[in-house]
């Protein structure tokens, strides 16, 4: 079982559409996914059709000592959400929990042995006690990166978080980088790419995700990019970003860097 969590502390890159629609792209694979929605703003649940109020998920798990499968529904063929739940934004606040509070979603996890291919985690752009459950509880992490300046100054800091964790805690966990919000008709976005596959090698995903109008009209719908308009340029991304994450497959070299 890959457990993936989608991280970035920079808001705006693309987190919640690539872990919508890569975890769709796999279930229409064949695979058994669960996506977790672990950011109180909930938009994943909302992206995929989940508006219920009162809403109970992961704070019950969180705050509560839920057991996971309980709260858990199916959305898709293949293809659970846990919800944030509605009390999710009260866990940065509860003490209670002590020095194991960033280790629950990780034994929830594990104890609730879920028969899983793929779990993705949808965190929040935070590196509070959530983000680190959602470190702690990962064998994997994949960045999404958008096609700007500021997205590589934000990559900078998360790689110092992702060095911190693992030297204190003596784990290691597997880095994937993905482009999002891609144009390559922009000489800047080419440079972004150019840069982050050459100071990162072998970790930048093969496809990237281009800009399109339907990857940010599909959520307002409850739609992944496959329900709203399946042949769109974005559900052939996300589709090929799927196989990147299956087979492994990176982007193996960029442009020769120059000037910005």
């Amino acid at each position: 079982m890959r457990v993936i969590a989608i991280i970035n502390q920079k808001g705006g890159v693309g987190k919640t559409t690539t872990t919508m629609n890569l975890a769709h792209a796999l279930a229409r694979d064949g695979y058994r996914v669960l996506a977790i929605d672990l950011d109180p703003q909930a938009n994943l649940s909302v992206g995929l059709g989940v508006t219920k109020k009162p809403q109970m998920g992961v704070a019950d798990i969180l705050i509560n000592d839920a057991s996971l499968f309980d709260m858990t529904e199916e959305v898709r063929d293949n293809l659970e959400l846990l919800p944030a739940g509605d009390k999710l934004g009260e866990f940065e606040y509860i003490r209670s929990k002590g020095s194991q509070r960033g280790f629950l979603l990780q034994y929830s996890i594990r104890e609730s042995k879920a028969e899983k291919d793929f779990i993705l985690i949808d965190c929040p752009p935070t590196s509070g006690i959530l983000g680190m459950n959602a470190l702690l509880a990962a064998n994997e992490v994949i960045i999404p990166v958008a096609g700007d300046y500021y997205s590589l100054q934000g990559l900078s800091r998360q790689m110092q978080i992702f060095d911190y964790v693992e030297n204190t805690l003596n784990r290691h966990t597997k880095k994937w980088l993905v482009l999002t919000r891609y144009n390559d008709r922009r000489k800047l976005a080419r440079k972004v790419r150019d840069s982050v596959v050459h100071y990162f090698p072998n970790r930048v995903l093969q496809t990237p995700i281009r800009e399109t109008v339907a990857l940010a009209e599909s959520p307002s719908y409850g739609k992944t990019i496959f329900d709203y308009q399946a042949k769109n340029r974005g559900a052939t991304d996300y589709q090929q970003l799927a196989w990147d994450v299956v087979e492994g497959r990176v982007e193996t070299q960029g442009e020769e860097l120059g000037e910005w």
